[in-house]
């Protein structure tokens, strides 16, 4: 088992993170199966809006497990049943993003502070599930390849901040060394209303909006229900027609042949 930090991000000054990375070799019904496990922390200056940020999360097969926010101070699990093998301790976890607080600091005040080079998000919204008016459902806002890995995500209705039924994942890294995030929004699509994603980051000099509107199908009318009925029942009855011809057909041929 193999730990290595990550490179320092392109742009000179101090790297505003730390990346660890384990490859796992497990054995699995009778052979060799590679799993990849990633341990990302990270502290570094945040967006304008806050002051400091910082991270700890798991990741196995590219889903991450759990993670401890700085903020939050305890646990998330993004996927509970692991609980069932696996336990950790959010003291350990802010006790590791302490230590990357005191060295962040350290490097600040031993470089010039310049800032590595931003990379803008890009941002796709759609529905988890297929439109269907008045049928709850939950739309997505996938916002990929920036960094740093500080960001805002604001969900809109009409024009109006959204902050009931939001949830976001942590920040998880790419190959790339750029990171992506989703956020979540439970919602009822009706009609008329329209959706917005906005996404602020250092690397955008404006917010990135993407407005998402409910699109559903256009219900068959009842003249064209009709006209599709009616079709069905008349292939039906030429197909028993049909049949019934060719059955007495191969009988009197089979007659035929008894006869000889």
């Amino acid at each position: 088992m193999k730990r290595a930090a990550a490179p320092v991000p392109r742009g000179g000054g101090a790297p505003p993170l730390a990346l660890w990375a384990l490859l796992l070799a497990l054995p699995a019904a009778g052979a060799l199966k590679v799993h990849r496990e990633v341990e990302l922390d990270f502290f570094q200056e945040s967006f304008p809006s806050r002051k400091e940020a910082g991270e700890l999360m798991f990741e196995f097969d590219d889903e991450e497990t759990v993670h401890v926010d700085w903020d939050q101070k305890q646990n998330v699990w993004r996927l509970p049943e692991m609980t069932r093998f696996m336990d950790f301790n959010v003291q350990g976890a802010l006790g590791n993003l302490a230590v990357l607080k005191n060295n962040l600091g350290i490097m600040i005040k031993r470089s010039n502070r310049t800032q590595a080079e931003a990379a803008p998000p890009s941002a796709t919204v759609y529905a988890e599930d297929p439109v269907e008016l008045g049928d709850p459902n939950v739309l997505i806002c996938f916002v990929d390849r920036f960094f740093p890995p500080v960001l805002n995500i604001t969900w809109l209705k009409n024009g109006q901040v959204v902050s009931e039924g939001v949830q976001e994942t942590a920040f998880y890294p790419s190959v790339d060394w750029t990171f992506r995030k989703f956020s979540y929004l439970a919602f009822v699509p009706e009609e008329g209303d329209f959706y917005t994603c906005q996404v602020d980051h250092w690397g955008l000099q404006e917010s990135l909006s993407k407005i998402w509107t409910p699109k559903v199908s256009p219900p068959v009318s009842e003249t064209m229900e009709n006209i599709l009925c009616g079709l069905g029942l008349t292939l039906g009855i030429l197909g028993i027609i049909a049949g019934t011809i060719l059955f007495f057909k191969a009988r009197k041929r089979n007659n035929r042949a008894g006869t000889i």
